[in-house]
């Protein structure tokens, strides 16, 4: 009883000490840039496969009995909506201050914006055969999975390298019981922008 004890608090302790230093890796590896390209991938790959599982779960006969949103009888396409976010930011990019350029609502509005679109390119350039038929619709959408978890990647490559070694230090650490938890003050706090 007592070993479990102790050595859930040295798992616990790991745990903290792995989000502490992600965080950190966080603040000095991605800069202003790659923190825009971060939330805009990442806000399409979730928006992507949310899109994708409501849309399955609507073409299965459960949900809204239209299978959408519908609008006096018509079906309105969710690439509408990605078209009215698009819209939305290319307002700002035109119009909005330089806070509001790169504010995180707004990169991510881009983000889920081009995936609600991409989601129905098929249909937009009329393959609707591809697009339905089981084995062309899921090579489409593992493809574009593929590229979104590619950009997310890419948009901040230092900071996944600085994660993975991050990870295996501290497993390593908490195994052998020599976790080092200087690293969670915020004295060593740093942050590089660029």
């Amino acid at each position: 009883m007592l070993a479990d004890r102790w050595s859930e608090s040295r798992l616990l302790r790991g745990e903290q000490v792995l989000v502490w230093r992600v965080w950190r890796a966080y603040q000095n590896e991605v800069g202003v840039s790659e923190r825009a390209l971060l939330v805009a991938w990442s806000a399409f790959g979730l928006t992507f496969g949310v899109t994708r599982a409501v849309t399955l779960w609507l073409r299965g006969g459960r949900g809204l009995a239209g299978g959408g949103i519908v609008i006096r009888g018509r079906h309105i396409h969710h690439y509408n909506l990605g078209i009215a976010l698009l819209a939305a930011v290319g307002a700002v990019a035109l119009g909005g201050l330089e806070s509001h350029r790169r504010h995180p609502l707004t990169i991510t509005a881009y983000g889920s914006g081009v995936a609600l679109i991409i989601d129905e390119l098929a249909l937009l350039i009329d393959l609707q055969d591809v697009y339905w038929a089981k084995d062309g619709r899921w090579s489409v959408d593992a493809a574009i999975g593929t590229i979104a978890a590619g950009g997310v990647y890419l948009a901040a490559a230092p900071f996944w390298h600085r994660v993975a070694q991050q990870v295996v230090t501290t497993c390593i650490e908490t195994a052998n019981g020599r976790l080092d938890r200087r690293c969670c003050t915020w004295r060593n706090r740093g942050r590089r922008d660029r």
